[in-house]
């Protein structure tokens, strides 16, 4: 097989910011043209978990989004901090904040991408089981989350319906169902 892969010859940072910076590159591809410019998406790493209760009831939220102006139901997550240990802290602190649960165990179920043509970033999925209540949202300043809960052939429903639309979630929906054996 040919080596695909480009020589980045420059790099140009146009924005930079706590969530989102844009890097404008000038790479070579193996044949020797020049591709300029090819902007980059820079992100954090992100978490997110297909989470069940103890009783077997999916945790969803609903939340607004801005990009779309629209409300949507999604399954937790988020950044990985600095402080995170590990991708699976990670995942715990973002469903203690966000739902107010924690969780007696964690499925590392792989990585995604939502556009790994422009985006620097991966997403790492988990399926967490054993839910449990402990205490209130901790949320952030610009987060204003409902947690809803559902069942499993209730969650089918919405995804059949088209009602949870971020792609990355419904990929880690979909590999959380499979570990599950309810596909």
């Amino acid at each position: 097989m040919r080596d695909l892969k480009w020589k980045t010859l420059k790099s140009e940072y146009l924005f930079k910011d706590l969530w989102f910076t844009v890097r404008q590159d000038t790479c070579e591809r193996p044949d020797g043209k020049i591709v300029t410019p090819y902007y980059v998406y820079e992100f954090p790493t992100w978490v997110t978990a297909l989470a069940l209760t103890e009783d077997g009831k999916v945790i969803l939220e609903r939340q607004y989004r801005q990009g779309l102006g629209e409300t949507h139901l999604e399954i937790p997550g988020g950044c990985v901090d600095d402080t995170d240990a590990n991708y699976e802290e990670a995942i715990a602190r973002e469903l203690l904040e966000e739902t107010g649960y924690t969780f007696s165990k964690y499925e590392y179920l792989g990585k995604t991408s939502a556009n790994p043509s422009t985006n620097s970033n991966l997403m790492h999925m988990f399926l967490a089981t054993g839910g449990k209540l402990v205490k209130e949202q901790s949320l952030d300043d610009n987060e204003d989350i409902e947690v809803v809960l559902c069942t499993i052939d209730e969650l089918k429903l919405l995804l059949d319906n088209n009602e949870i639309i971020q792609s990355m979630h419904v990929t880690a929906i979909y590999y959380g169902l499979k570990k599950l054996g309810k596909l």
